[in-house]
């Protein structure tokens, strides 16, 4: 019966960390809304090893087409400048010499059905990664079984792990759909 909870115990865990990863996915897709969390994957060369954008700097949004990043050395404003110029964003980094301002355009309708495209990949690659954590429980519970366990204890533990499938995926559901609604929204 251990080893069931343990099986069952990995499965919610991979569930979590799916839903988390495609979160973060998401996250990374501009709505249209200036948001901090766009600068998530930017890493500086920060004397000689590579950090996350936010912990060289404060990133902020005065306003909702806006991003102020103001790096806490005022040496980094080239290197970041640089960095984002290089980056996939397709922003213009303008800069002042103390801190680097990057306007969001607007959408076009076009890019905003790409957005909303992209947004659904990300969201069915967590699905995906949900029903692999599903199948991988499903066979240790088949070894389990075959190792001597109950079928009885094995229905129940493969009926626990739908319900989680069913309630992970209704989360990455939930979290695609407000992102559709936070593109969409003009």
């Amino acid at each position: 019966m251990e080893e069931i909870n343990l099986t069952l115990d990995m499965a919610k865990e991979a569930m979590e960390k799916a839903v988390e990863h495609t979160e973060r996915e998401l996250g990374k897709i501009r709505a249209g809304k200036a948001h901090p969390a766009m600068l998530a994957g930017i890493k500086i060369d920060y004397y000689g090893s590579l950090s996350p954008l936010d912990q060289v700097a404060n990133i902020s949004t005065p306003d909702a087409r806006t991003l102020v990043i103001k790096p806490w050395e005022k040496n980094l404003v080239g290197e970041i400048e640089r960095t984002l110029i290089n980056s996939d964003l397709g922003l213009n980094p303008q800069s002042d010499g103390e801190m680097i301002r990057l306007n969001l355009p607007a959408l076009t309708e076009e890019r905003r059905k790409d957005l909303v495209k992209q947004s659904k990949a990300e969201a069915e690659n967590g699905k995906v990664r949900i029903r692999n954590a599903r199948k991988d429980s499903n066979s240790e519970l088949k070894k389990l079984q075959k190792d001597g366990a109950s079928e009885d204890q094995i229905k129940d533990a493969e009926a626990s792990v739908q319900e989680l499938t069913d309630q992970f995926t209704k989360k990455i559901e939930d979290l695609l759909a407000k992102k559709e609604s936070d593109i969409l929204t003009i």
